[in-house]
């Protein structure tokens, strides 16, 4: 590897890393073994284990943003625009199985108890959620959404999506069908009646 990909190397292997120990239960070393690169090489790209941690979850979140922000141009109304974005989202967890679970780990939803600065992660995530306001309002104009607060309805449906994946992901519960039920019951709860 040379190069670039070698840093790419390294966050995948972070990613993988730090969704599936965590940060307390990662090493940098476990990192390096995992990126066949030498220790001092993930220092060299990435400086401190924090700047890493911080580094492979924004990564994940802008790379789910692109693919987010290409299936949602498709919808013909905020409704739609709602349920695009959740079975994308809820898609790219599944295709991502084995990194997307850093998300979960340096979210600002997170429990992890470290002292470190999420600012950027937050940011990141206050883009998704302004994802979803946008289709709400969307579909409030276009009346395909009832006539909601915007602000609660944008935080239940992306509390609705966190809960879901932490669900399929964090506990034991095998509900095959969980992610097409969640779906289903944020766009009958929140679509205009007809």
């Amino acid at each position: 590897m040379k190069g670039k990909n070698k840093k790419d190397a390294i966050l995948y292997a972070a990613q993988e890393t730090f969704g599936r120990y965590g940060y307390a239960g990662t090493t940098v070393k476990m990192i390096s073994e995992r990126a066949g690169v030498a220790f001092g090489l993930v220092s060299h790209y990435f400086g401190s284990k924090e700047e890493l941690f911080v580094t492979a979850g924004v990564a994940l979140v802008e790379d789910l943003m692109e693919y987010l922000n290409e299936e949602i141009r498709k919808a013909h109304s905020g409704i739609d625009g709602i349920q695009m974005f959740m079975k994308s989202y809820l898609s790219y967890t599944l295709q991502h199985r084995n990194t997307f679970p850093v998300l979960l780990r340096c979210s600002p939803f997170s429990d992890v108890q470290i002292d470190m600065d999420r600012t950027r992660i937050s940011i990141k995530f206050q883009q998704l959620l302004n994802i979803i306001r946008e289709c709400v309002e969307r579909g409030i104009e276009d009346g395909s959404i009832r006539d909601l607060s915007i602000d609660d309805t944008t935080t239940i449906v992306y509390s609705n999506i966190v809960g879901t994946v932490r669900t399929r992901f964090l506990s034991p519960y095998d509900l095959p069908n969980l992610y097409e039920e969640t779906t289903e019951f944020v766009v009958r709860s929140i679509k205009a009646r007809d």
